[in-house]
């Protein structure tokens, strides 16, 4: 093969490529601007209403002066009014949680910190159990993992939720 039909077999493969990149660029712009727009729908205020009207009075009952409550005091709130005793003890304990907003079901996870001390032999051991098992019931997810932390941020438990 010649120089030429080297050089013109080069452009004309360089004019494909760059053809195609810019036919899927647009097809990327226009096929997620319909995706976004079903999202977005999800994301209106009267959506997210509706979502709040499912969730129970729970929610309702942790706003403060019109601001929406942490995720730490909507799981206290939950686990108040769904709890055992014995998980009102242990999420009594509970300092913050990480997480448990946004879920997609493929791999979620969420951090709870608590105020107990001495990490895996300490005494949050056995309450970092029940409060995984609370975290399973106030959240539900195809592949969810919650992790328990003590105050110095050492593992306590994990569960499944």
């Amino acid at each position: 093969m010649g120089m030429k039909a080297k050089i013109a077999l080069g452009a004309v493969v360089g004019i494909v490529v760059i053809g195609t990149v810019s036919a899927n660029a647009g097809d990327d712009g226009t096929g997620s601007a319909g995706k976004g727009a079903s999202a977005s729908a999800d994301r209106q205020p009267g959506g997210a209403k509706d979502a709040g009207a499912d969730t129970g009075r729970g929610e309702e009952k942790t706003e403060k002066a019109g601001q929406k409550a942490s995720q730490a005091e909507q799981f206290k709130a939950f686990v108040k009014e769904n709890g055992t005793a014995q998980e009102k003890e242990a999420v009594a304990h509970v300092t913050k949680v990480q997480g448990a907003d946004e879920q997609n079901d493929i791999l979620d996870t969420a951090d709870v910190y608590t105020d107990f001390t001495g990490g895996i032999m300490g005494e949050g051991t056995g309450p970092a159990k029940l409060i995984a098992s609370a975290f399973a019931d106030w959240k539900q997810s195809e592949n969810g993992l919650v992790t328990v932390y003590d105050a110095d941020g050492e593992l306590l438990g994990n569960g499944e939720f």
